[in-house]
């Protein structure tokens, strides 16, 4: 680095000598006058050396600087001044001049003391403990930010000059520029201040500073590529997350950018990639764009007769304030671009600007390549890759200790590939890491049309991959492939597009105070996140489940951390690889397949939304359903017979508002089951791949024994078997359609839900089927057939469901809220009202 020193006396002598056997280069020193004929030891030393030497009386008269002293100071092309010991008043046009700023040592423990006599005052106050500081120069010289302090114990017949020649002289000296410190101590050296890092090395040849640093758990373990730091304690270690450095304890750091000495700065962790991508071709509204923002680059780098395309930021003269005012004209020009100061510093060319801004709009702007292990398998005609492990703060990675289990093709019976099981040591990790990104990150301070854009974008990448999503699905969940192609997928894909439009529509009230008066207050309400929502979904839909409970979520503003059901991950694993893509920042979702409920909630503030569990508080709950379906004798029957059969056969019966019991009225019982055998019979049981294919396998092998021990019991308590209630003899968990009649009100299936393609069918007369229908801890859903519109009015208002079918089944949006009574939860799914938010009143 190239540095110019002002100071003088024996102090800045010492520094001085660092500074060069350090590597770096002296540009000029700056140093007092020579006093009786003899020059101060720092200009001597210097002059031995053929450094240039200036020594000025003063740098400033009657309060203004001397332009002719700035000028020959500026000639020097100083990119850091370092003040070891200076009593002359340096100007700012000098201290804020070099692009790293001004260095100070100051002799106490600020803002303890301030002043030249700051030593004497350490004494004159009995502290106890004395010490120095180094900082970052400001228009109040002693005031700028802190760098890094050291302190020493106060003796009690000590003097300014015991002090100073034990402690304040020699280890200033080495604090100054030092390597050889802990973790810490370089951690702190480094953050001193953003604007400016503290650090540099030469790394392969050339100066590199470090930029953003943080300290990091020593327990985890450190893997990727070793960069050799000179005088640091160890190689440094380039990593998928930055560079991690090592203290001489031992301890490590992480620092995030690094620049070179052009000004050109890249994430760390890219030290060892080769060059940029290719550049991307502009369309015509993004020319004019490029042409804005070359006329702002104009206005503020106003010394530049033309900006060109390899015209430099900062080698043209541009300041932090600068770098402030083009982030926001950026943002005036187009607010979907949101920039960080750190874009600019990384970006410094004009058209590297141009091309990093162009990404951002497009949403391309990867700052990290996403790394997956995929499992492949050639299928359905295409070539399907599957992510197994955990997704934890937009990385994909194994559980703790490298724990898997295997997920199984109901199809066949056949292991799909090993998935990552997650330990509660990876669920805290998950929670960390979502809560941070809603305290701390880019997502808890974006715009909400902005994070709606980039849910629209998610739900863009789906419809793109929908094949490869509804083949994962059906071999991981036995869904039929055209079904899950429609259902599936596509109403998971709905439902991100559906919120993606509620994210800046989500508002709150004024409501007028009535005892308002003298004053005339009122009140209006905002709606805020909750936080961190832990989610845990259920087999049947599993990627419609997760769209459902997360989109909102999601367009709120809350970050997820989401437990998908342990038979059915590889769509959640995959929708995680999605929403990386679609840049939605780290942390925002993370997902865990896992064994039982491993979501530790105790540190979380949002929302839990669960499906089959109990005995926690605070949640949402989307549960099961014995939902009655009840056709009248005055029904169009074709319909009815095929509305019923959908309502209990539709996804293998594996569906929540499933009409769990048939009440018909007694003149057309007859006719109505031998209409649905008719269909039974005619329906295609095999693999859900193939396109005609009706009714594919059960989600897997435990639901399927549950569902035979659920006909057997139907057949011992006196209910007709009418056809299926067995095991399709054939590889895979294939189970035969069902259908029980006679089935009384105090038998266990009809009380207890299949979640399978059981139709349990029992008559009634009118003047009870009420009273029979609600007799449930469930309320979930429920349907009425008839073509008297009273009638159905009449029964839908006493039928106490969450939803009620009139002369239709499964019939769901993604706009109407979704949810049930009773056993069957509370809260809602999907529509305008589910937000997970909080409201909070202001009162004025």
């Amino acid at each position: 680095m190239r540095i110019a020193v002002i100071g003088q006396s024996l102090f800045g002598q010492e520094v001085y000598k660092e500074l060069r056997k350090d590597g770096h280069t002296i540009v000029g020193v700056f140093t007092i006058p020579d006093k009786d004929g003899k020059a101060d030891p720092l200009a001597t030393e210097a002059e031995k050396d053929g450094v240039p030497v200036f020594k000025f009386p003063r740098w400033r008269l009657k309060g203004q600087a001397i332009q002719e002293v700035v000028t020959q100071y500026k000639a020097t092309g100083a990119e850091l001044n370092v003040l070891p010991f200076c009593s002359q008043f340096i100007p700012m046009e000098v201290i804020d001049h070099p692009r790293h700023g001004s260095i100070i040592y100051h002799p106490s423990l600020l803002p303890r003391h301030r002043g030249a006599s700051a030593i004497n005052w350490t004494l004159i106050h009995g502290d106890k403990k004395g010490g120095f500081t180094v900082f970052w120069a400001d228009d109040g010289l002693d005031t700028g930010p802190i760098l890094l302090q050291r302190e020493c114990d106060v003796e009690p017949n000590d003097t300014v000059n015991t002090i100073y020649k034990r402690f304040l002289f020699p280890e200033g000296v080495k604090g100054t520029i030092d390597w050889n410190q802990s973790a810490e101590a370089l951690h702190n050296w480094i953050r001193g201040n953003d604007k400016v890092p503290g650090a540099w090395a030469e790394v392969d040849g050339q100066k590199v500073t470090f930029y953003g640093s943080s300290l990091v758990d020593n327990e985890t373990a450190v893997n990727g590529q070793p960069l050799e730091i000179p005088g640091a304690s160890q190689p440094g270690i380039v990593t998928k997350s930055g560079l991690v450095l090592f203290g001489n304890d031992g301890k490590t750091l992480l620092v995030k950018n690094l620049q070179f000495e052009d000004g050109k700065m890249i994430a760390a962790a890219q030290y060892f990639r080769s060059g940029s991508s290719a550049a991307v071709e502009l369309t015509e509204e993004e020319k004019t764009f490029a042409e804005q923002m070359r006329a702002v680059w104009e206005s503020i780098l106003s010394n530049v007769s033309q900006i060109e395309d390899s015209t430099d930021f900062f080698k043209s003269g541009a300041a932090s304030m600068d770098v402030v005012r083009l982030v926001e004209e950026v943002k005036l020009r187009a607010s979907s671009c949101q920039l960080q100061n750190e874009d600019v510093y990384m970006n410094t060319t004009f058209k590297d600007f141009i091309q990093m801004c162009v990404r951002k709009l497009r949403g391309e702007d990867d700052e990290e390549e996403l790394v997956v292990d995929y499992v492949e398998k050639n299928i359905n005609n295409m070539i399907i890759k599957m992510p197994h492990q955990l997704f934890i703060n937009g990385e994909f990675v194994d559980a703790e200790g490298g724990k898997t289990y295997k997920t199984i093709n109901p199809t066949d019976g056949t292991a799909i590939c090993d998935v990552s099981l997650a330990q509660i040591s990876d669920v805290d990790r998950a929670v960390a890491a979502a809560k941070e990104a809603f305290e701390e990150g880019e997502w808890g301070k974006m715009n909400p049309r902005d994070r709606g854009r980039l849910i629209y974008r998610l739900a863009d990448l789906m419809e793109e991959h929908q094949e490869e999503l509804a083949t994962i699905e059906a071999i991981d969940s036995g869904a039929v492939y055209t079904l899950a192609l429609k259902t599936h997928v596509g109403m998971s894909i709905q439902t991100f597009r559906y919120f993606a439009g509620w994210c800046d529509k989500i508002q709150g009230s004024t409501i007028p105070i009535n005892q308002a008066r003298p004053n005339r207050n009122l009140t209006f309400t905002k709606k805020e996140p909750m936080g961190v929502c832990a989610i845990v979904i259920p087999w049947n839909y599993p990627l419609m489940m997760l769209a459902w409970k997360t989109a909102a979520c999601l367009a709120a503003g809350n970050t997820v951390v989401l437990k998908p059901a342990q038979v059915t991950p590889l769509t959640a694993l995959k929708f995680a690889e999605l929403a990386a893509r679609a840049g939605l920042p780290k942390g925002v979702i993370n997902i865990l397949p896992g064994s039982g409920w491993i979501i530790n909630i105790h540190d979380m503030k949002g929302n839990i939304n669960l499906t089959q569990i109990s005995n926690v508080k605070k949640v949402s709950l989307e549960l099961g359903g014995k939902s009655p379906l009840i056709i009248f004798s005055d029904c169009e029957m074709d319909k009815a017979v095929r509305m019923g059969m959908s309502s209990v056969f539709f996804n293998k019966g594996e569906n929540c508002i499933a009409a769990g019991r048939l009440f018909l009225e007694d003149s057309i019982h007859d006719l109505f089951v031998q209409k649905v055998v008719e269909e039974v019979k005619k329906m295609k049981i095999g693999d859900p791949l193939d396109r005609s294919t009706d009714h594919g396998p059960q989600n897997h092998k435990a639901h399927l024994d549950k569902l035979v021990e659920y006909c057997q019991t139907g057949v011992k308590e006196g209910a007709t078997l009418v056809c299926g209630g067995r095991q399709v003899q054939r590889p895979g968990f294939f189970f035969e359609p069902t259908v029980f009649t006679d089935v009384q009100d105090h038998m266990y299936i009809a009380k207890e839900e299949s979640f399978g393609p059981v139709m349990i069918i029992s008559k009634f007369k009118m003047d009870d089927v009420l009273r029979r229908a609600n007799a449930t801890e469930y309320g979930l859903a429920s349907g009425v057939f008839t073509r008297d519109i009273s009638k159905a009015l009449y029964v839908s208002e006493r039928l106490n469901a969450g939803t009620v079918f009139v002369n239709t089944y499964n019939k769901t949006d993604v706009a109407a809220p979704f949810g049930g009574f009773k056993q069957s939860g509370f809260g809602k799914d999907l529509g305008k009202a589910n937000y997970q938010l909080k409201t909070k009143f202001f009162h004025l």
